[in-house]
């Protein structure tokens, strides 16, 4: 094999990779195809009729396999520290969510850029209330605002009957310094995670060596900043907390369509038949 590897191999070189595995091999003639070639990821193929297509080599092959299953690792990891957290929430008597997709208002200065984040005193948390009977001057005084789909790792609340009280949380999950790093640099994804809740928590894995893939002073004082240690979750930055008086209407809604997680792991469940026995 060539020596010209690539130094690193990127995602969008395995992105090309997958899809000269699944296509004909019709060549795009690019520097990302030239790197590939170059690396002996790919080779060059000539069909009966003179057309020039490209094939994905047994290193390719091994390439893709190797990147495969690194993915699922790191989706392991990911799975586990999320479990683990979701448990200690259930524990301490809230309710535990993941997967839930909500549409967050988010308001838009005047004067800020498309990708600043609003700031603490203009964050949204409720959705934005129409009243049937709002006059021209009303429509033209509301706050412009741009919606952006939160997808929280994990979303909990209190096991209550007063829903003042639920203390709605996002807990968001990282076990790559990588994925840490790119999500920190979305300020507006980190907004609408602090909207949907009284509390934002990152919780960060460990690396292969055993590391804190971060610290708290890699995320912004207005989250939390949990580091997991072990069989248990070591706080190194309490979540700023803020009063949450109801959910907006459409928070209520996806709960309704989610399915919660379920309430007890296999040793509580069995603690419990011991007590009754």
């Amino acid at each position: 094999m060539p020596d010209a590897m690539p130094s690193p191999i990127t995602r969008r070189h395995l992105q090309r990779l997958r899809q000269m595995y699944r296509s004909a091999g019709w060549p795009c003639q690019d520097v990302l195809e030239v790197e590939l070639l170059a690396a002996g990821l790919l080779e060059r193929r000539t069909t009966p009729d003179g057309c020039e297509t490209l094939r994905v080599t047994d290193a390719g092959i091994a390439a893709l396999s190797a990147a495969t299953a690194g993915h699922r690792a790191a989706l392991s990891a990911h799975e586990t520290l999320l479990r683990r957290v979701a448990l200690d929430q259930q524990r301490a008597g809230r309710i535990a969510w993941r997967g839930l997709a909500l549409r967050v208002p988010l308001p838009v200065a005047e004067d800020s850029e498309p990708n600043q984040p609003p700031t603490p005193a203009n964050r949204a948390q409720a959705a934005i209330k129409w009243e049937a009977n709002v006059e021209d001057a009303d429509i033209a005084a509301t706050p412009a605002v741009r919606w952006h789909m939160a997808c929280p790792d994990l979303f909990s609340v209190s096991l209550t009957s007063v829903e003042a009280y639920l203390d709605p949380v996002v807990h968001e999950i990282k076990v790559s310094r990588a994925d840490l790093l790119a999500d920190l640099k979305r300020p507006h994804k980190r907004a609408a995670y602090l909207a949907m809740g009284g509390a934002c928590w990152y919780v960060l894995g460990l690396d292969a060596r055993g590391r804190a893939i971060g610290s708290a002073d890699d995320v912004p004082p207005e989250c939390g900043v949990m580091v997991a240690t072990g069989d248990r979750c070591l706080v190194l930055r309490a979540a700023p907390r803020r009063p949450v008086e109801r959910l907006p209407f459409a928070t209520w809604m996806a709960l309704a369509r989610a399915t919660p997680l379920a309430g007890r792991d296999d040793d509580d469940a069995q603690s419990v038949l011991r007590e009754s026995d």
